[in-house]
């Protein structure tokens, strides 16, 4: 009968994707770089399959390591869960989480559903804000932790999650062909907007800010409703949403970053619970997929195929 996998290995698996590095990675499961590239060379030869690739300098998922990743998480979770029901000592207290409203209404529930199935006793207070906004707040320790738009030249974050930046507009209507093009977007600070107009300012495209709010809900009415074009994330679109591209006039946009910030001080199991919880929920969130006609559809494909085969780690 073959060996079982180690939850040990597979957890420093996961904190290696997680978090981009196996220096790093190796801080975060307080073992020694060396101890944790042994732990891969184990978990590789218990699994037959190399996980990882040389690409110069950097190491790469293989197509077997993106397969095992969501084996991986759901043995560890399973693992904590188990644990969990057993402890007497489970965790309890409190954690203050920030997100921005686009990101609430996508991965919230989940998170939600996830977190507090495992750690019944912990209250989760949630906060909706601009990015902007909650670093403020995790500054001034009104937030234990925030998922932000990931945004290097502004805040330092841990990137999650990266997905296409689209311009949409509604099937049913043709706002898109107008000149100026009107828009419905974030406050003047959001990076997404300050994205989209200077993509629009590139190309010559003359546009007409005509809707402003840091809700989703209001954005994504505007646009269903024929009223502006807009710029959202890939899984953020919905049906009856048409994608524009630069056969369309719109040029094409950088990838959607979403990062995540921890304010120290925080107990290292309540937060170590949550952001485990918060990674594998971005993790499981599936793609959109766009049908022959361009209409925004649901799709079962794991979504971060795209993602992983970008991922890169520094070396061994």
């Amino acid at each position: 009968m073959a060996s079982p996998l180690d939850i040990d290995q597979l957890r420093t698996f996961i904190a290696i994707v997680d978090i981009g590095s196996f220096t790093r990675a190796a801080e975060e499961v307080n073992k020694t770089q060396s101890a944790v590239s042994m732990q891969m060379r184990r978990l590789e030869e218990r699994i037959g399959k190399s996980l990882f690739e040389k690409d110069g300098r950097v190491n790469r998922l293989t197509a077997e390591g993106e397969r095992l990743m969501p084996y991986a998480r759901r043995m560890v979770r399973l693992s904590n869960e188990t644990l969990a029901a057993f402890d007497d000592n489970a965790l309890a207290g409190s954690i203050r989480l920030g997100t921005p409203d686009d990101y609430a209404d996508r991965y919230m529930p989940d998170i939600i559903a996830r977190f507090a199935k495992t750690n019944p006793n912990v209250e989760l207070s949630i906060m909706c804000e601009p990015s902007r906004d909650l670093i403020d707040r995790l500054e001034r320790n009104e937030l234990d932790i925030a998922l932000v738009t990931h945004s290097p030249r502004n805040w330092r974050s841990r990137m999650l999650r990266a997905e296409p930046l689209l311009w949409v507009t509604s099937m049913a209507h043709s706002v898109h062909q107008n000149d100026p093009v009107p828009l419905a977007v974030g406050r003047l600070s959001c990076d997404w907007r300050q994205l989209g107009c200077a993509a629009l300012d590139s190309t010559g495209r003359k546009y007409q800010i005509l809707f402003t709010s840091f809700s989703s809900t209001v954005v994504a009415s505007a646009v269903l409703a024929g009223l502006a074009v807009s710029i959202l994330p890939e899984s953020a679109l919905r049906p009856g949403m048409r994608i524009l591209t630069a056969a369309d006039g719109f040029p094409s946009l950088p990838s959607a970053e979403i990062g995540m910030i921890r304010r120290a001080g925080v107990p290292t199991a309540l937060m170590d619970a949550i952001t485990e919880h918060v990674a594998a929920s971005l993790d499981n969130i599936s793609n959109t997929s766009i049908d022959e006609g361009g209409e925004a559809t649901a799709s079962n494909l794991m979504q971060n195929n795209r993602i992983r085969n970008e991922l890169m780690f520094s070396s061994w």
